[in-house]
């Protein structure tokens, strides 16, 4: 495909520059969804070749408690998010009270604090010899722990209620951006016949909100889904936590991988509600040009009230683990200085997640590109493949890439054997490219999203300007995309980096021998309960995790910083809706 130029060339002549053809984009976003999806068809395959007389018991015995506690914990998770989520929004988007703008984005704070995380340090801060039983013995001097009845953290309304703790802001965000772009006029119609605020909120703005809240719970139930850390440590037998016991402590890997089916066939049923509950859900973009909600004042002991409830969740979901990390690593330090270890693990995690970052946001710009000018349906059907790797749990991604990446090597590794009489070893699987690899396929609906986000906001007029001058499409991306869409490029690349350093699962299971992240360093040490050793780490991962959070809060009053988040989750999300 060629096109004629403005300009002229040396001779005079009209200078004609060729295009790259549409067909070599939609390759470009071919490989990389195929890339994507390879995953799952190994573990298909893989699951497919059986695991003996294990898969008998793991179904009389392992199954039916893991899809128990589960099912369970995805139930209460997701009830707590969405009574935290959405009460929190609609308190600071319908009422003005002291606070309220430092209530606003404090509410993000807990993002901050991987899930983990937050039950790493509650087990410490409630245990028997915690500071909390230990003022209250000392407060009513009880000398015995055995003598003070307490709630046991490690259960599951412990796991239920500390995940609900650091979740709730993915419902809060979506809501509150619904909020704010409903109309006014429709709450003070239900006002001006009688409602009083009760009724508005649940039969107007609560109705109104519902796909945002879908949405927000989706990520929030995906997360949960995800988690190894916080449910093995608060004695929670999830099917993640089943993956990796059967894995590794039956090393059996057909096993896991039929375990990781059902969990993934549990993932997409997630999906298809989700999918199921917004299917009208384009109604909320007609609201957007209408007049805002005006907040009601609330002065006084009611305005004191309205903030102490809502600084309740940041207050626990960030403050307690925040300080008490802040106060454990404090005294780690000043008594054994900060370990060579720690050093090592902190530039293993920042260069793992910034080479990881790097190959997503440039995977990410070819499929949304091509997704801009490929005005054909298989172009977004291919971004929506490229998407689906968020909805897939670490534990499980890792078993699907472990088939692949495995035969790579020893294909290699026998040609070079056969041709040489030389070992190449583990390519692939025994090095950084498999935990590389795993990172950009479980984040880059991330970086797809957010850039989507971003080109959405081009107009088309700029491109035909400058094929008019003579740029092709890849001038047209570096010259005019690419500068217009930096603060989305920034912003995934951001929320990228952090999920790298943040994830768990994966890197527990695909990372190199004797290579440790601050991740796995934490974990090693919770698992030992030696949680004061292990707090400088969880204090690092918490400080890298604040820098996108209070980039979300800067623009999270636009539409923007949640389609960043929102998007990601999406496999087939339509494009008229961005909460």
């Amino acid at each position: 495909m060629t096109i004629a130029a403005a300009g002229e060339g040396r001779a005079g002549a009209p200078r004609r520059l060729t295009l790259p053809p549409l067909s070599g984009w939609l390759a470009a976003a071919g490989v990389i969804a195929l890339g994507v999806v390879a995953p799952i068809a190994a573990l298909a395959w893989f699951a497919a070749q059986g695991s003996g007389d294990l898969w008998p018991h793991l179904v009389d015995t392992v199954l039916p408690q893991a899809i128990r506690d589960t099912a369970i914990l995805l139930f209460g998770v997701g009830a707590l998010v969405i009574v935290l989520g959405t009460g929190t929004a609609w308190l600071v988007t319908a009422y003005d009270f002291p606070g309220r703008s430092v209530l606003d984005w404090a509410l993000l704070l807990p993002l901050a604090i991987p899930t983990y995380i937050v039950a790493y340090t509650y087990l410490d801060v409630l245990h028997p010899i915690g500071p909390v039983q230990t003022a209250i013995r000392a407060l009513f001097a009880i000398g015995n722990p055995r003598d003070l009845p307490f709630p046991d953290v490690r259960s599951m309304w412990g796991c239920i209620l500390l995940l609900s703790l650091v979740l709730y802001p993915y419902v809060y965000l979506s809501t509150r951006a619904m909020f704010l772009m409903q109309a006014a006029s429709l709450v003070e119609v239900a006002r001006t016949l009688g409602h009083g605020r009760r009724r508005v909120f649940f039969h107007v703005a609560l109705p109104l909100a519902r796909p945002a809240i879908v949405v927000g719970t989706s990520l929030a139930l995906m997360e949960a889904l995800n988690d190894i850390g916080a449910s093995e440590f608060l004695g929670v037998r999830t099917l993640t936590v089943s993956i990796y016991a059967t894995w590794i402590n039956r090393s059996s890997l057909p096993g896991a991988a039929q375990i990781a089916l059902v969990m993934l066939a549990l993932v997409i049923s997630l999906i298809l509600i989700e999918r199921w509950a917004r299917r009208r859900q384009r109604y909320a973009a007609a609201a957007q040009q209408a007049r805002r909600l005006v907040p009601q004042r609330l002065a006084g002991a009611r305005g004191l009230g309205a903030l102490a409830v809502g600084f309740l969740p940041v207050l626990f979901g960030f403050c307690v683990p925040a300080l008490h990390l802040a106060h454990e690593a404090y005294k780690r330090v000043s008594f054994a200085g900060i370990s060579p270890g720690i050093l090592e693990e902190t530039i293993n995690t920042v260069t793992m997640a910034a080479v990881a970052t790097a190959v997503t946001i440039a995977l990410g710009l070819v499929v949304a590109y091509t997704a801009r000018i490929v005005q054909r349906r298989e172009a977004n059907v291919l971004a929506r493949l490229a998407s689906v790797g968020y909805a897939i749990p670490g534990t499980v991604l890792a078993i699907g890439l472990l088939t692949p990446l495995a035969a790579f090597d020893n294909a290699v590794d026998g040609a070079m054997r056969s041709l040489f009489g030389i070992s190449t070893g583990l390519i692939l699987s025994g090095s950084g490219v498999a935990l590389v690899y795993a990172y950009v396929v479980r984040f880059l609906a991330i970086a797809n999203g957010g850039i989507e986000a971003g080109l959405s906001k081009v107009p088309h007029s700029l491109d035909h300007a400058a094929r008019a001058l003579g740029q092709g499409r890849l001038g047209t991306m570096f010259g005019v995309h690419l500068p217009l869409v930096r603060p989305a490029l920034l912003g995934a690349a951001l929320l990228v980096f952090v999920d790298c350093m943040k994830e768990l699962p994966a890197t527990l299971l695909l990372r190199p021998l004797n290579f440790e992240t601050l991740a796995t360093h934490l974990y090693a040490e919770a698992s030992r309960g030696t949680y004061e050793d292990g707090a400088v780490a969880a204090l690092l991962i918490v400080v890298f995790g604040l820098v996108p959070v209070i980039l979300l809060a800067r623009m999270s009053r636009g539409r923007y910083a949640v389609s960043l988040r929102a998007s990601s989750s999406e496999v087939d999300r339509p494009a008229s809706f961005r909460p």
